[in-house]
Parts: C-alpha cells; sequence; structure tokens
C-alpha cells in the first residue's frame, strides 16, 4: 500500500512538467529603450525557476525595470504550462511597476473578453480580431486595474477590466485559505468546488494546464489619484 504522502502518477507528472516549464526573459536596469542600450543596462537572459512574486520582487529589488519573455505567451484555456506561468510572472511584474515586453497568441479570440487587460499591453498580439482587440487593450491600460489588497479577515478586490468598477469582498474563511495556493496556482481538482465556481462567475480565476490561478495583482504602488483604481 503506498504511503499516505504518496501522489498519482498522474499528478506527480504534471507537477513536474509544472516546474519545468519556468519562464525565461532578457532583463534590463531602465525602462527607457534608449538608455537600455547603453553598456551595464543589459542583465541578459535568466530562467526564473522559482514563484512568480518572490522572482520578481528579487529583480526589483536588484534594479531590474524592464524584462521581456523571450517566448510567445497564449492566452487562451488551452495554454500550456509555460504560457501559465509566464502570465502569472506578468501579473507579478505589472504590479510592481515593471515594463514587459512580451507577444500574446490568441487563435480563439478570447483576448476580446478584457480578462487580461489589467496586465501590461503586449507588444503584439496574434489571433481572431487581434488589431482591434490590441488598440483597446492598450487604449484602456492604466496600473492598478484588477487589484486585492488585504484588511482584517478580509480580502477586497476592485476590478475596472471591463469599465465599471466592481468590487469584491472575499471573506468566507474556506475563499481565504485558497487564496496563497491560487497566487502561484493550484491543481483545479484540488481546489473545492465552491470555491472554484464562485471565483470562476466572478471572472478571478484562470484555468490553464490544468491549474486555476488568481488573475487580480497585490497593490505594491498606489497610484495618483487613487480615486482611479
Amino acid at each position: 500500500m503506498p504511503s499516505r504522502s504518496a501522489e498519482p502518477t498522474g499528478r506527480h507528472d504534471g507537477a513536474a512538467a509544472w516546474r519545468e516549464a519556468a519562464p525565461e526573459v532578457e532583463l534590463w536596469l531602465d525602462y527607457d529603450p534608449a538608455v537600455r542600450e547603453l553598456p551595464g543596462f543589459a542583465l541578459g537572459r535568466r530562467t526564473l525557476t522559482g514563484p512568480a512574486q518572490a522572482e520578481v520582487t528579487g529583480l526589483h529589488r536588484a534594479g531590474v525595470r524592464c524584462l521581456r519573455l523571450t517566448e510567445p505567451v497564449r492566452l487562451c484555456a488551452d495554454a500550456p504550462a509555460a504560457s501559465a506561468r509566464a502570465l502569472m510572472l506578468l501579473r507579478e511584474a505589472t504590479g510592481q511597476g515593471l515594463a514587459v515586453l512580451w507577444r500574446a497568441v490568441c487563435p480563439d479570440g478570447c483576448a476580446a473578453q478584457r480578462r487580461f487587460h489589467h496586465l501590461y499591453p503586449p507588444e503584439q498580439l496574434t489571433g481572431g480580431g487581434a488589431p482591434d482587440v490590441l488598440a483597446d487593450w492598450r487604449a484602456t491600460y492604466f496600473p492598478s486595474k484588477c487589484v486585492l489588497r488585504r484588511g482584517p479577515g478580509f480580502v477586497e478586490v476592485r476590478d475596472r477590466r471591463f469599465g465599471t468598477l466592481e468590487l469584491f469582498t472575499i471573506d468566507e474563511p474556506g475563499h481565504l485559505a485558497q487564496l496563497e495556493a491560487l497566487s502561484e496556482g493550484v491543481e483545479v481538482d484540488r481546489l473545492p468546488d465552491a470555491v472554484r465556481r464562485d471565483f470562476a462567475e466572478a471572472g478571478l480565476i484562470a484555468e490553464q494546464a490544468g491549474r486555476a490561478w488568481f488573475l487580480p495583482m497585490r497593490v505594491r504602488r498606489w497610484p495618483f489619484p487613487s480615486l482611479t483604481v
């Protein structure tokens, strides 16, 4: 009989594939394209194997202000683990105020739903309706468009991705208990049904590569004027 800590082979293989799908980035010490060409401002390529929040925090403390995802990122529900991890990295980088150079791919046209429009806009978008969707993404983007902030015993989400402000207060213990796992992606079948349903109906999670992850970003720098958020 297997020990209680053993995982089914399929789950173990999925976890290994998730770990191996670490995004590769190029790094610079400045936002300005002209300055990035100067000697000493390019830091080269790096594969970010750790949790997205920890990786971005470390990069920012090291002086990184711009990064480029070297591979295209698929936005659709059938996105591979590499794209899901890249999107979570993009969420953290956007929340930290880094500039992100990246290419988005969306063959099924889901980008038009604005689910990811709180993230730093891509340089390129390929797929259904791409020119109009990319133009809308760029025109409507502003920092902290969909954010979470923690209070005593609750988390508040302020979401303006779809034009008007939507407020969500998460205070049920079962939902709060899943937020840390969702921040870095949790296997869908490990989520309680009620938590998965409620977050999905509110548009607060994405499900890709067999994992669910939380879309709102943490407030790191409160923008001015704050009423925009």
